[in-house]
């Protein structure tokens, strides 16, 4: 092929190229040239390969169909990627790319006779034919996908590019940088906006790139220099190019998609200007490499210089496919004939252009079918009849040679954005052409997207758009009306579609869909479009509908005797284009909050994790000590005292009258009775009987109940608490006061006798302010909440603060507790004191099914109460057959595979549960740990098989809990 390496056209073709840099490639092991800047498939027509993949049913050959990313025909596979867009990914030095879809080499593909079977695998056969006996479909399955066509996914990924989301504010985001955007951009800007500009392609301009818009072609490349010069000097205007909006959600909340980021859009108007796909027609073998959309051959000219044939032959409903035939004509290409298949309406200006050069205009005529030279490999010429009604042709042919076929059926809108904001598309069969209505109040439209098509009017509408938009920002005085841009020219033509009864006259090339496929669904009873599209998966495959969603409804309505209209298209539901699971998963940029003792925890050598929004001190000193020093932490904590900051729990003000019956009605326990001065546990199940958070209430006076909740819980129970007393309008006052809060947690043997060195006018002795207790007091001449709470197992305080001293309280404590030998713990040490006393943590031992029962947490359900969030369904699944239950566990310290959390419960072939907590404890000389088990294995005294890393397996032994200080003696102190 390197051969052909020098055969480009002279410039000013190759807009995207740079011809001063080669680049050498792989494909199919071959050694390939091409230019920076040229893609994959680029690199390979201009060395005449026009074969890239095998089609997904029937393996037949494929080439480019659109050369702008919207089909699947260039799906390639890369070393370490499959299903790559050949026509969009840039060849680079060293690239290895290979063809997809084959069995043996691609050009010699074994399954390729698979084509010929056909009429054995009509549409929707292995719904019919292997549903029985039972058991069928699982021996057929793997054969099926294993014939299907598939890229082969890297299972050894390195996993080491980095990816992240970022978050962007404007005025107006305007989706297309063709000439209706830049022009909307534009006026927008220039009147004070904010502009965020966002295209897929790699430089301004659109369309206006490769289309003609007219006879001279020197009339474009000036306006495309104009506007693009103009858009990239603007101040006001921010331009992403290789970018996708991908998505669009309630109040212009846009993602878009650029290389490795992910843009979190919010925009106060957005005008989508995303132009139209230009559409097929239907014929016999059209989708043989070298049958291409004439935007597609436009953009082999004019963005990479490719000298696509030597004789090409142009098939179009419209004049754009003049304009085509002009700009091959301009680089000595020959254009054997235009194939018109309108009988009349040609621009008459136009249709003497291209008299003048020489070439011949056929109308009234169409390409029945597409003659291909040995193994389907390429296009050799064409078979040209009459037609004689919509979808029907005379049996007199006329054959001609080329090895080029561009077609053009018309354009459908990208519509997908606006529908997914709740637009409407419709269809006039009268004028064969969509119409988008009922768009949201900050939306707008332009360009050919809104079946705009001549220049003139584009550049129009989407000065029209930026004016709506600039209105309802307030910076245009209002006009009494701003006139709606109307365009006559109509692009598409009434019904492309001619059916051979030979087949292979497809309507999808993502799913090797034909047009007998369509019509045969109907007549199995799929008359919804919905239902056709998944009785067939017409529209399922990577170009989501592009092109073949017309053609379908126009079958569907055709053989259901109703109009497009009525059929109307298949639902668009984002994300627009395919997105990686890594765009989704990338780094987030979200706000931290610190505590009013952060600066402390920093001093004293803490290392921060992350608890929701909170940094919060995971253990404190060298990190390569991180275990021993946990430990340690936690042995102060049980042998002495300790220190921890627990600010960044949630906390909640209730008051008023009806404080006691809300709160009664909330948690599962009761709380009507609950004397002043004392907390309860509370825990908060969902609707469905999910335990979904936890906390201590307070009660501070017959109206006044102060209750703590989750680190990252909190925000979900505020907003619950909110929404239940909307329905229940109690007379309560609900705040979040989180963050007006500052706390610690005093705890161990001394802990009293360090707080006593502050405390005055409290008596703190275990008779006056014993375990569950609450008093109001002050330490060290700060106002407080001291709480008796054992999370952790041992005598304690929580002392909630106004967050203003918090960092006094910290140094008031730390220096009251120097005699004593107090010592900071961070939340590792924390977690492992709780789990001694087998006390869960919601979210960690507990998922989206664990109800009450399930965690041994029916002692803190109140089934005397008439309600409780969730009670009727606390009810119906405890009474059920459990099947689960959380377990208190140890196993053989000595062992090297010890359990961690997420390691599997097994119980003989099948999984039982899984680890939800597991350390060594010092204090016991133990590796003890929390899981699920089946309820089989949850008699106290039961062994347990737990697979942990490699797929070794551990045996575990149920013990009761708590696991340390049984009696629950110390924490009583």
């Amino acid at each position: 092929m390197s051969d052909q390496f020098q055969q480009r056209l002279a410039a000013p073709m190759g807009l995207l190229i740079d011809r001063n840099k080669q680049v050498d490639f792989q494909f199919e092991g071959k050694s390939i040239q091409g230019f920076a800047g040229d893609s994959i498939a680029s690199a390979l027509l201009a060395n005449q390969g026009w074969l890239l993949s095998r089609s997904f049913k029937y393996h037949r050959p494929r080439g480019p169909l659109t050369m702008a990313g919207q089909d699947a025909n260039t799906l390639v596979q890369l070393e370490s990627e499959p299903n790559i867009l050949a026509d969009r990914q840039l060849i680079s030095s060293g690239l290895k790319v290979s063809g997809q879809n084959y069995t043996g080499t691609l050009e010699k593909d074994s399954d390729a006779y698979l084509g010929y079977l056909g009429r054995f695998m009509p549409v929707g056969f292995y719904y019919r034919c292997f549903f029985k006996p039972l058991g069928a479909w699982h021996r057929w399955e793997k054969f099926l996908r294993k014939k299907a066509g598939l890229g082969k996914l890297n299972l050894a990924p390195k996993g080491q590019h980095y990816f992240d989301k970022k978050y962007l504010f404007c005025d107006v985001l305007v989706v297309g940088a063709g000439p209706a955007g830049m022009q909307s951009a534009l006026r927008a800007a220039q009147a004070g906006a904010k502009v965020l500009l966002v295209d897929e392609q790699r430089i301004l301009g659109g369309s206006l790139t490769y289309h003609r818009f007219a006879i001279a072609s020197d009339s474009t490349a000036s306006l495309l220099a104009e506007l693009s010069a103009k858009v990239s000097d603007h101040a006001n205007i921010q331009i992403l190019l290789e970018a996708t909006c991908n998505g669009w959600f309630t109040d212009n909340y846009l993602p878009v998609i650029q290389d490795k980021r992910l843009y979190k859009v919010r925009a106060k108007e957005c005008i989508v200007a995303s132009g139209a796909y230009e559409q097929h027609v239907v014929f016999r073998n059209n989708d043989l490499p070298g049958v291409v959309m004439c935007s597609a051959v436009s953009r082999m000219l004019k963005h990479y210089a490719i000298r696509p044939a030597k004789a090409a032959i142009i098939l179009t409903g419209n004049d754009n496919g003049y304009l085509t035939a002009l700009d091959l004509a301009e680089q000595q290409i020959t254009v054997v004939a235009i194939v018109d298949m309108r009988s009349a309406q040609v621009d008459s200006d136009i249709l003497n252009a291209v008299t003048v050069a020489g070439i011949e205009v056929i109308q009234g005529s169409t390409v029945y079918e597409a003659l291909a030279t040995k193994g389907n490999k390429h296009v050799r010429g064409v078979d040209i009849r009459a037609i004689v009604a919509p979808g029907q042709v005379a049996r007199s042919a006329r054959l001609i040679d080329c090895d080029l076929l561009c077609m053009s059926a018309g354009y459908m809108p990208a519509y997908q954005l606006l529908c997914q904001a709740g637009g409407q598309l419709s269809y006039s069969d009268e004028i064969s052409q969509f119409k988008l209505s009922h768009l949201p109040e900050h939306l707008h439209v332009a360009g050919s997207v809104n079946a705009i098509h001549s220049i003139d009017k584009v550049l129009e509408d989407g000065d029209f758009a930026a004016q709506n938009a600039l209105l309802n920002l307030g910076l245009v005085a209002p006009q009494s009306q701003l006139s709606v841009v109307t365009c006559h020219s109509n692009h598409n033509f009434p019904w492309p579609i001619f059916s051979h009864p030979k087949g292979k006259d497809f309507v999808d090339f993502d799913e090797d869909l034909q047009a007998a496929d369509i019509i045969n669904a109907t007549k199995l009873g799929y008359r919804d479009i919905q239902l056709v599209k998944r009785f067939s998966t017409v529209g399922m495959g990577p170009s989501q509908g592009r092109h073949s969603a017309l053609p379908t409804a126009r079958l569907v309505a055709k053989a259901t005797a109703r109009s497009v209209t009525q059929t109307g298209i298949t639902t668009s539901r984002p994300p627009f284009s395919a997105e990686t699971l890594a765009h989704n998963a990338g780094r987030n940029f979200n706000p931290v909050k610190h505590t009013a003792m952060h600066r402390r925890h920093i001093a004293l050598g803490a290392h921060l994790i992350a608890a929701g929004a909170w940094q919060r001190p995971a253990f404190y000193g060298k990190r390569e000590q991180r275990d021993q020093l946990i430990q340690a932490e936690a042995l102060n904590v049980r042998n002495n005292v300790g220190l921890i900051d627990v600010s960044t729990l949630g906390g909640i003000e209730l008051r008023g009258p009806d404080a006691a019956e809300f709160i009664n009605r909330i948690y599962t326990f009761g709380f009507i009775k609950q004397p002043v001065g004392k907390t309860r546990y509370a825990v908060l199940t969902s609707e469905q009987g999910v335990v979904v958070d936890d906390g201590v209430a307070c009660r501070i006076s017959d109206t006044h109940f102060y209750v703590t909740a989750t680190t990252t819980g909190v925000d979900n129970v505020y907003r619950a608490m909110l929404k239940w007393n909307v329905q229940w309008r109690l007379n309560v006052d609900i705040a979040n006061v989180t963050s007006a809060f500052s706390a610690v947690n005093l705890a161990g043997p001394n802990a009293r006798k360090v707080l006593e060195k502050l405390v005055f006018d409290t008596n703190l002795s275990s008779a006056d302010f014993p375990f569950l207790a609450c008093r109001q007091a002050t330490v060290a001449s700060i106002p407080a909440r001291l709480l008796r709470v054992g999370f952790v197992g041992e005598l304690g305080y929580e002392i909630h603060v106004p967050s203003r001293y918090g960092e006094a309280l910290w140094d008031h404590l730390m220096r009251a507790g120097e005699e004593f030998g107090i010592q900071p713990f961070g939340v590792e040490a924390q977690r492992l004191l709780r789990l001694e006393k087998g006390h869960i943590i919601v979210s960690q031992d507990t998922d989206g099914m664990s109800h009450p029962g399930e965690l041994s947490l029916k002692w803190a359900v109140n089934r005397k109460k008439p309600f409780f969030i969730g009670c009727r369904s606390v009810d119906i699944v405890m009474q059920q057959k459990q099947t689960r239950k959380l377990v208190g566990f140890t196993v053989d310290s000595s062992l090297t595979h010890r359990p961690k959390e997420g390691h599997l419960v097994i119980a003989g072939d099948d999984v039982s549960g899984n680890v939800t907590s597991c350390e060594y404890s010092s204090s016991l000389d133990q590796t003890i740990g929390l899981a699920f088990v089946g309820t089989a294995q949850s008699d106290v005294g039961s062994t347990f098989t737990i697979r942990t890393d490699d797929g070794q397996l551990v045996s575990a032994t149920v013990v009761a809990l708590p696991f340390f200080d049984p009696d629950n003696l110390r924490q009583g102190l």
